[in-house]
């Protein structure tokens, strides 16, 4: 396949909710401005099988907040932006009450508001049922929740449902074997820039709270953010090896 390159943005929370799964709408608003000026190509998965341009973005969004549908779309909407959310399919109308979701928890959106956004371009992707760390999972709660997500979501959609996202980004061998045996693509937390050389169920994405200054955002659009984005996974390496090896308290 020839070299390609995406550019798969994470988003979760469009709100002024604390923490790093919220980024405020005035900043996503410039962020997409910069990206509509960019002049890059804005894809869904769909496109990877044969991308359209040597570079191309997808926009995601995990859990399907209901800012989504408030706040986020409007602006997507208003570049002729086709993003996909990734959907827990047990818990829409519901809010991200799982471990490590927000206090107060933020509200998901429901079903016909999902119906009506789909009806509107917007693509969705399974999420898992109920959100949990599958790799944790044992062998028949974990194929049911990789398996009956997007059945799910394809059923009340009445399109078919080829994306997944695992929650946390938690993956392993078994997980991603299972979601390879019922999707096209599978997107992760890992940090960086997708390419032919990645596997296709454990692609990494940028996480947009790392590009909240615009000008460190229309650098790397431009092809100039090489050295900020090595550092930013040099750290995360770090933390990771901290959390590790550091007793909890």
């Amino acid at each position: 396949m020839p070299a390609w390159q995406a550019d798969i943005l994470m988003y979760h929370s469009i709100s002024d909710a604390p923490g790093p799964t919220s980024i405020a709408p005035n900043i996503f608003a410039a962020q997409m401005r910069a990206l509509a000026a960019s002049g890059l190509p804005v894809v869904t998965p769909d496109a990877l099988a044969n991308p359209p341009a040597p570079r191309v973005v997808i926009i995601s969004f995990d859990d399907g907040f209901e800012d989504f549908a408030d706040t986020a779309w409007p602006i997507l909407r208003e570049h002729g932006f086709c993003p996909i959310v990734y959907l827990p399919s047990g818990l829409m109308g519901g809010t991200d009450s799982w471990a490590g979701g927000n206090i107060p928890p933020r509200p998901l959106m429901d079903w016909d508001r999902v119906k009506a956004l789909a009806a509107e371009g917007v693509s969705f992707g399974a999420h898992s049922v109920s959100h949990p760390d599958l790799s944790t999972l044992d062998a028949e709660t974990l194929e049911e929740e990789v398996t009956g997500s997007g059945p799910d979501i394809a059923a009340r959609l009445g399109q078919p449902v080829r994306h997944f996202a695992p929650p946390y980004g938690a993956s392993n061998p078994n997980v991603r074997a299972q979601i390879a045996r019922h999707y096209d693509t599978s997107v992760g937390t890992r940090l960086g820039v997708a390419g032919p050389g990645d596997d296709i169920h454990d692609l990494p994405r940028l996480e947009m709270f790392y590009f909240t200054d615009i000008a460190r955002w229309q650098a790397h659009l431009a092809g100039r953010g090489g050295s900020y984005l090595a550092a930013r996974k040099l750290m995360r390496g770090v933390r990771s090896g901290l959390s590790r090896v550091l007793p909890i308290n």
